[in-house]
């Protein structure tokens, strides 16, 4: 597992947190989802470095990127992002994202298309009838439960983060990816990000109509779909029917299912599949 090299970076009005993998070719700037931070990336960095540059922000209130008040939408992260590009001297960039992170990539996409060469959208960025978000909200419940605990030690974060059917199976990458989440406080540990900030981003995510930015994607574009749930066989974050209206709507995309991954599976653990899906799409 290749270390990233850590630096902070301005974004638009916060500080924000940067992990590089360095490589040559590429530079795909990757955006993650909800609840996470930039070391989801560890093992798909290490797969496509070094032949490509792999550059990972924390959102603005997580990690270990400033946590404003206030601010969280998808127009604060793609603010954000153009700050980060601007202040790199990045005229463009391959654009990743995950979850939350497909839809801000996307999002920004169609927004400043001449900033992004191609764009991968990882169980993301699709139109979901109400019933299907409430069916997803229960399925990542026990991700947003975990940010008003204390637990009384690092290591009793890990537990019961191990208990987590669909973060298995475990491994050193998820280690690293906790550590960077927690924070140390008088009597034990908690995740730095807030639960506040999260109900902000959801409530505002919510007003989002994603599918009218679908034919404002211009460059390249690869859906990489889990096909299994979360807590359930139907809480899908992106199911069959709704990434066939991606592929019918969003033009120069291709989809690819990733067999047997989850939600969280499809970035957290290897996968052949997906990094030879990358790599075509990247080298096509």
């Amino acid at each position: 597992m290749r270390e990233p090299i850590m630096r902070k970076v301005k974004g638009d009005d916060v500080n924000i947190q940067l992990a590089v993998w360095e490589g040559d070719k590429n530079q795909i700037l990757c955006i993650h989802g909800l609840t996470a931070n930039c070391r989801c990336w560890d093992v798909l960095a290490s797969a496509l470095t070094p032949s490509h540059c792999v550059l990972a922000m924390d959102l603005r209130g997580r990690g270990l990127s400033e946590k404003p008040s206030s601010g969280y939408s998808v127009e604060h992260h793609c603010r954000d992002i153009l700050a980060i590009m601007d202040n790199m001297g990045l005229d463009s960039a391959v654009l990743m994202g995950h979850s939350l992170g497909a839809l801000i990539s996307l999002i920004f996409t169609a927004e400043h298309a001449d900033r992004v060469d191609r764009l991968i959208l990882v169980d993301g960025a699709g139109k979901l009838d109400e019933m299907q978000m409430n069916r997803v909200l229960a399925g990542i419940k026990p991700s947003l439960d975990r940010l008003e605990q204390i637990f009384p030690s690092f290591e009793a974060y890990l537990g019961t983060m191990k208990l987590a059917p669909f973060l298995q199976p475990w491994s050193s990458a998820m280690d690293n990816y906790f550590h960077h989440e927690v924070e140390d406080l008088d009597g034990g540990v908690r995740s730095r990000v807030r639960l506040e900030h999260i109900q902000e981003e959801i409530q505002n995510m919510g007003k989002i109509d994603v599918s009218q930015f679908y034919s404002m994607i211009h460059c390249p574009a690869l859906i990489l779909r889990a096909t299994e749930g979360m807590l359930a066989r139907d809480d899908l974050v992106l199911p069959e029917e709704v990434a066939g209206r991606m592929v019918r709507e969003i033009p120069h995309v291709r989809s690819v299912d990733v067999e047997g991954t989850n939600h969280y599976s499809i970035i957290f653990q290897p996968n052949e599949v997906r990094d030879n899906a990358i790599t075509d799409f990247l080298s096509g």
